[in-house]
């Protein structure tokens, strides 16, 4: 299903639920049970809208780039956190997160959590997008930086990512070095660790063709 449809869908699916005999009953009997699922499920739906919309306009400058040190020092002059993009897009992102619909999935506790936002798809110029959260208080391996890491992959045709401090210091480890708010830009073919240091942040990301392994097996 086009990413429009699904959108459509699921607001008419809200409009419907407030016009029910259902919910005009539970609010009359004060369960409230209706109402929960509005503002989890309806509601955030706009501001889900509003990003999906924010990254498609910032896809459609960037879809014909190729992920590498060009198009990372590219996307830090054009799209770091001076710019109003970068501003919208981690504030929507940053609240997503909070609120549960961004980054929900826990891969190893809730201190490293991941969630698509977004399959690829014609919309999207078939990237997908995703939000990963990491914290590395309290999960520091035992080494000189002490970092924590999240699960080794590779990226078989690159990867955009957008890298949210929420701690004051907080930077990820990209292929030009520690990364604070802006931006890395994995070559394709590249594998590495997701590696981050000085407390939390969120790298919100996007892939061509959605493309990630986790099966790679670690070199060097």
């Amino acid at each position: 299903m086009a990413l429009n449809a699904r959108i459509n869908r699921r607001r008419n699916e809200c409009h419907a639920l407030r016009h029910c005999k259902k919910f005009a009953f539970w609010q009359r009997a004060g369960m409230g049970m209706c109402q929960k699922y509005l503002t989890r499920e309806c509601l955030p739906m706009e501001k889900r809208d509003e990003l999906i919309n924010l990254c498609v306009e910032f896809l459609s400058t960037v879809k014909d780039k190729t992920a590498g040190a060009h198009t990372e020092h590219w996307l830090n002059d054009n799209y770091g956190p001076h710019s109003e993009t970068y501003q919208r897009v981690a504030r929507l992102v940053i609240e997503g997160v909070a609120q549960g619909w961004l980054a929900n999935t826990e891969i190893n506790g809730p201190h490293y959590r991941r969630g698509r936002l977004c399959e690829p798809c014609a919309e999207t110029f078939y990237f997908s997008i995703t939000a990963v959260y990491m914290d590395s208080k309290g999960h520091e391996l035992n080494n000189a930086q002490r970092t924590f890491r999240g699960d080794y992959h590779c990226h078989p045709y690159g990867e955009l990512n957008m890298v949210i401090p929420l701690d004051e210091g907080a930077v990820l480890g990209g292929p030009q070095g520690w990364q604070g708010a802006g931006w890395t830009a994995p070559a394709p073919g590249s594998h590495h660790y997701p590696e981050v240091k000085n407390g939390a942040l969120i790298a919100f990301f996007f892939l061509p063709a959605g493309r990630i392994s986790y099966d790679f097996q670690e070199q060097g």
